[in-house]
């Protein structure tokens, strides 16, 4: 079924069959997402893998992913800092009880820790850096309104002429938390690179900025990775990491509570289905 929402053509797939054709058959000629305001604004201009179009400088960027980001020996160098954090989120919830806490909270900031360490080598939740740099309620309002603004309906997106009168002010934050967010990777790299520097030739990369730095300066590539681009794929691999593992465990939480829930329920009425001749 084909739909027209404004000037964007959309085709709606409703048989198991179909989405074989287009996602397996044809997935080539889909897999680019389409230009909205979202990545042009709030990604560089479409330089990170989520909103780049397929294509050699979105190949170049997954194989980054997997052979040095996601790496199995990269990520096991990381172990100490999921436990780490682990053993910090276990002490604070242990501290609150007794108290009503919302564990959402608890659960984002966790997430936030983990990736913040793996990427940029500090953790900006817990107070570790100082206060000039950025504070810790900015950062995560930065991320948030990421996440808002990257699944919004911008009506410019789908009706061109009226993108330049901005009605709902989705751009307009857009550009505020792209500027914010900008001025905050531009401090994280210029720390990075000045303790490189002062380290030398002697220097091992502690963190994903250190190994993306690492990778610019590589000239055996088909497209060079520029400064706007390792600022994206940081902040690809920061909100990536953060949003998708907090709302994961807060649903699985969220399902092992209900389960707790009905669980003496079930076992009772299995009793009286078993009788005396049965056991549990």
């Amino acid at each position: 079924m084909q739909l027209h929402f404004g000037s964007s053509s959309v085709v709606i797939l409703s048989t198991p069959n179909m989405a074989e054709i287009i996602l397996k058959e044809n997935d080539v000629l889909f897999a680019s997402r389409p230009k909205t305001a979202a990545g042009k604004y709030t990604t560089y201009n479409y330089c990170d893998m989520t909103w780049s179009s397929y294509g050699t400088y979105w190949k170049q960027l997954r194989k980054i992913c997997l052979m040095e980001i996601f790496s199995g020996k990269r990520l096991d160098s990381f172990q100490y800092i999921r436990v780490e954090e682990m053993k910090k989120l276990m002490k604070s919830l242990y501290n609150s009880s007794g108290k009503p806490i919302v564990l959402k909270d608890y659960v984002v900031k966790l997430s936030f820790n983990v990736i913040g360490r793996i990427v940029l080598g500090k953790s900006y939740l817990d107070g570790e850096v100082d206060d000039q740099v950025i504070k810790p309620e900015e950062f995560k309002f930065m991320f948030e309104e990421l996440f808002v603004l990257n699944g919004v309906y911008n009506i410019g997106d789908f009706i061109a002429w009226l993108g330049v009168f901005d009605l709902q002010g989705y751009v307009k934050r857009m550009k505020d938390v792209s500027k914010k967010l900008d001025k905050f990777l531009e401090i994280v790299i210029n720390e990075h690179n000045e303790v490189r520097k002062k380290s030398g030739k002697n220097y091992v990369a502690k963190d994903m900025v250190d190994v993306l730095l690492q990778l610019a300066e590589n000239q055996d590539v088909q497209v060079k990775l520029h400064r706007d681009g390792i600022k994206a794929f940081t902040q690809d691999l920061l909100a990536g990491g953060t949003e998708s593992a907090a709302t994961t465990l807060e649903w699985g939480l969220s399902e092992m509570c209900s389960y707790g829930i009905q669980l003496p329920f079930r076992l009772e009425g299995r009793r009286r289905e078993l009788g005396d001749k049965g056991s549990i």
